[in-house]
């Protein structure tokens, strides 16, 4: 079941990814809208199933250790990416397999991971 739009929380990155199997229904076109309005972070929407966005490092290993820490967050959260790492980049795809299509677990995994990435920065 999906949430209806105006209850949407404004920061995902507060939330938890919520376990999901079988039977978990992927979020409607107008909501997919309405929460990547609100998740920002240069995420984009791949034919309203996945999110991806596209990463840049200075180098290889500075990525790998970027992809590295987001699969750390993916493990606590329990729900995983696809990523590909490449020299000085990391291109993520999320989407939940299970609804194939997105949940509000991939745009709360898309904030977390934006977190993470102004950390790193900033560091």
């Amino acid at each position: 079941m999906t949430q209806p739009v105006s209850l949407v929380p404004r920061d995902f990155a507060d939330r938890q990814c919520l376990p999901c199997e079988g039977g978990v229904t992927a979020l409607s076109g107008a909501e997919v809208q309405a929460y990547l309005a609100r998740l920002g972070g240069g995420w984009t929407l791949s034919g309203e199933q996945h999110l991806e966005k596209e990463l840049r490092f200075r180098d290889f290993a500075s990525a790998l250790r970027f992809a590295n820490r987001v699969g750390e967050l993916a493990e606590t959260e329990g729900h995983h990416p696809d990523m590909l790492v490449g020299w000085g980049r990391v291109k993520i795809y999320l989407w939940t397999h299970a609804a194939d299509g997105l949940t509000s677990n991939d745009f709360v995994l898309a904030a977390k991971i934006s977190r993470l990435l102004e950390h790193e920065r900033r560091a």
